[in-house]
This record gives structure tokens, sequence and C-alpha cells, in this order.
């Protein structure tokens, strides 16, 4: 392959998408037990984790074949200091907007342990059992809905030489959408993989939050794409001979 060419070509919205596979990392987000697992965030509030439990499957085999392929894998996890100082004052709108989901609180994890909502370091935002980091993945912490915002996530993507970025995660609507956007505005290339990412805010419903994201990001943040689509390209670097 000729010098500067991409590694694969994804079929994607709205035109076929160039993944450079040295420069592309992969971007979880949130894929963290108090979003997607019984006795989690979501789950004690009444919130439908159904979809985001749907992506976990497609998510884990893409996984597997983005490390097949070298690229790089970056978890975020949303997750406050245990005295709570990164959540914003009393009246600060972040803190506001997590009040009802009730951060900090004492709970108990599914194993009788002790835990916390939203609370760092403990079952709470821990990562998944079924998508578990491998020994070279990266995890960070965030604070707020993007994962750009006072973290080191940009300088280890520079440091990395990444300027494509695949994202997969939850929610949709929220904090996938909110660090791509932040992701573009750092001129990253972005790839959204619709199936490995979910929305419980009106999935039942026909034009549902999921579908509003994707539509606005294809449009000016970035591309989309399924799994499928980008696991026959990466498949196709992973078969071929050296």
């Amino acid at each position: 392959m000729a010098p500067g060419q991409p590694d694969v070509v994804v079929d994607a919205r709205p035109e076929p998408v160039p993944i450079p596979l040295a420069k592309t990392a992969v971007v979880v987000v949130d894929m963290q037990n108090d979003f997607a697992s019984a006795g989690g965030m979501f789950d004690r509030a009444g919130i439908d984790i159904g979809p985001i439990r749907q992506a976990i499957a497609p998510t884990a085999r893409l996984l597997g074949s983005a490390r097949q392929a070298g690229m790089k894998v970056v978890y975020l996890k949303m997750g406050f200091r245990p005295d709570l100082s990164d959540s914003g004052a009393p009246h600060a709108p972040n803190w506001l907007k997590h009040l009802p989901l009730r951060p900090g609180e004492d709970v108990e994890a599914p194993d009788g342990t002790p835990s916390r909502i939203l609370i760092r370091d403990t079952w709470n935002t821990a990562i998944i059992d079924e998508l578990a980091p491998g020994p070279a993945d990266s995890v960070l912490y965030k604070h707020r809905y993007s994962g750009f915002f006072e973290t080191n996530l940009d300088e280890l993507l520079r440091s990395s030489g990444i300027d494509t970025l695949i994202f997969v995660g939850a929610t949709t609507s929220v904090c996938v959408e909110s660090t791509v956007r932040d992701a573009m505005f750092r001129d990253y290339h972005c790839l959204l993989v619709e199936d490995c990412m979910a929305e419980p805010i009106g999935a039942d419903l026909p034009g549902s939050n999921h579908e509003a994201s994707l539509l606005v990001l294809q449009v000016l943040f970035g591309s989309v794409a399924d799994s499928a689509s980008l696991q026959s390209a990466l498949r196709s670097v992973v078969a071929a001979p050296a």
C-alpha cells in the first residue's frame, strides 16, 4: 500500500470513511455499571438499561477486532471524587442535573460490598465485565459529559499520534455526543458506530434521541457506520498476508 494511503475504508454515512489504523483510537464512553448494569445508577432510577445492554455484544466484538488490528483503545468513565469536589457547586448546572440520580449515595454492589453512586473507584463506576479493558488499553475518569473537559484525553491521543476516533458507548445524545463535538473542535476525525451505542431517552419512540443525535453528528461533526461494516474492513487487514 502506498505511503500516506488509508489502511482501510469503511462504508459509512454520509460517505465512505478512510481509517488509518496507526492513527486511530476506539473511544469507549461510559460503559460502566452505573449506566449498564442491574443495581447501577440508571437501573436504580428506573431508567431502562435495555438499549445499552443491547449494545454490549456488538461492542465486545468490535473491540476484539480493533485490538487485533493494532488500534489503541481508550475507556472513559464518568465518576466524581469521593468528596464530590469536582461535581460542581451546590447551584452549578452539572450538580443540579445529576442530583435526581443521587450521586454520592451509599449503596450495596451486587456482590454485597459497599459502593457509591457515580463515585470513582467503586463498583458503580467500574467498566462492565463484558467489556473489561485489556492490558494495553487506557482508562480515564471524567467529571463532565465530555471526555475532553479537564482530562488528559487530548494529551494522551496526541502523544500517540492519533487523529481519528471511533466512538462507542453511552449515552448517544449526552456523553457520546458531547465528547464527539469536543473532538471535532480539536480537529479529530470522528466515526460513530451506531449499534455500539445507545440512548434510553425516547428509545421506544420513533425519532428517538439516539437517531436525532446520529443525524446531527453525521451531518456536521463526523460519520456514522454500523459495526458489521467496520469489522469487515478490519478483518480484511488482519487476514491480509504479511
